[in-house]
């Protein structure tokens, strides 16, 4: 396993500075709780602004929207943003893996229809994966597509689904065909692109310890798909919703999610020093550059056509680690009485969202038996 450090792309200074006074800009009236929800923020207006600029879709070819631009200045981007706290939400899940399966495996048709509109900010995606009674185990899910005349019939529920109850579609990987004598369980799955707006449809968001409702249980009822809907090859709907989850497990957004905290908390202590803090921020500091240059050694190898699956586990794993512990570690270096207005508010937030940091995209367990399994430990 082995994470080399690509080249930065040669515009990134100056893609950096564009970025940052269009998010100064963007980001006035922005507010500590929307700060610390990071990219679980929701904002089709920003979206629509972020595309705009160019920067959904960046690296897809300028047939279907795209800007064709390289990888590693999508990941410029994607820093900037969530050093921000931007409310990407709306784009995010489009962008960073749903868009990229339809243009490796989607129909013309499919690339022509879909790919655009993420591009612009228009489309909002979310993912259909876990189940009631298939969350970790996902290869025991229930959900049912058969064949009938002129297409298929959808029947099942889906659990956990972010921002289904805001998005235009939803990949959902389901069964297509029984589970053969003796075979593995993940065999018969398939992806389909489910428009949310199809009659039998329900979505009930489900509210969390922030009091939010980005989750949600979507059920299908006899839900109508044509033929076009099919999402690349029947029956090989776990080799391709496996390999999506590299784009969702290696990016910035597994270890900067609490990013905007360490900034204010440096800006605090700052103003009013705190004996032994720089060697604990010092600390920090280290090990958010090795695990940012792990995740652009990954960005480097997705850029190149490979798949690094275990080195991408790797990657959301650390980085769960480490944005789950800033916001503890920075209110043990400033006491809450004493501090900024905008960091207690965001401390106050981030102690709501971050026991789920290392839930979504795959709980801790699950990444580090891929891991281990990988070393040859089990």
């Amino acid at each position: 396993m082995r994470f080399d450090l690509p080249d930065a792309p040669p515009r990134a200074a100056e893609l950096r500075r564009e970025l940052r006074d269009f998010l100064a800009e963007a980001g006035r009236d922005w507010t500590p709780e929307t700060r610390a929800r990071s990219w679980m923020g929701f904002d089709r207006d920003f979206s629509r602004a972020v595309g705009a600029r160019g920067w959904i879709g960046m690296t897809w070819p300028a047939a279907y929207g795209g800007h064709e631009r390289s990888g590693l200045e999508r990941i410029v981007v994607l820093e900037e943003m969530l050093a921000a706290g931007a409310p990407v939400g709306a784009h995010w899940i489009g962008d960073r893996q749903s868009g990229p399966l339809i243009l490796r495996l989607g129909t013309e048709e499919q690339r022509r229809r879909i790919l655009p509109g993420i591009a612009a900010g228009e489309l909002a995606f979310c993912i259909g994966l876990s189940e009631p009674e298939a969350g970790s185990d996902l290869a025991n899910l229930r959900t049912k597509a058969e064949r009938v005349p002129g297409g298929w019939k959808l029947n099942g529920r889906k659990i956990w689904t972010t921002f289904a109850h805001k998005s235009d579609y939803m990949i959902a990987l389901v069964r297509t065909s029984p589970v053969p004598e003796g075979g593995a369980r993940h065999a018969g799955l398939s992806q389909f692109l489910v428009d949310l707006r199809l009659s039998g449809i329900s979505i009930r968001p489900i509210r969390d310890l922030a009091g939010e409702e980005s989750f949600n249980e979507v059920t299908f009822d006899d839900v109508r798909l044509g033929e076009d809907d099919l999402l690349g090859e029947e029956g090989a709907g776990w080799a391709q919703a496996t390999s999506e989850l590299a784009f969702e497990r290696s990016g910035p957004d597994r270890y900067l999610s609490s990013y905007p905290a360490l900034a204010a908390g440096i800006d605090a202590l700052n103003a009013a020093p705190t004996p032994g803090a720089e060697v604990t921020i010092g600390r920090m500091v280290a090990r958010l550059n090795t695990l940012r240059g792990m995740s652009l050694s990954v960005g480097g190898m997705l850029e190149r056509g490979e798949s690094p699956a275990v080195e991408a586990a790797l990657v959301k794993d650390a980085g769960n680690v480490f944005e789950q512990a800033l916001p503890e570690q920075i209110r043990n270096l400033i006491d809450p009485a004493d501090s900024p207005e905008e960091l207690r508010r965001m401390l106050a937030g981030l102690a709501q969202l971050a026991p789920t940091f290392s839930l979504r995209g795959g709980t801790r367990e699950i990444l580090r038996g891929i891991i281990a399994r990988d070393m040859g430990l089990r």
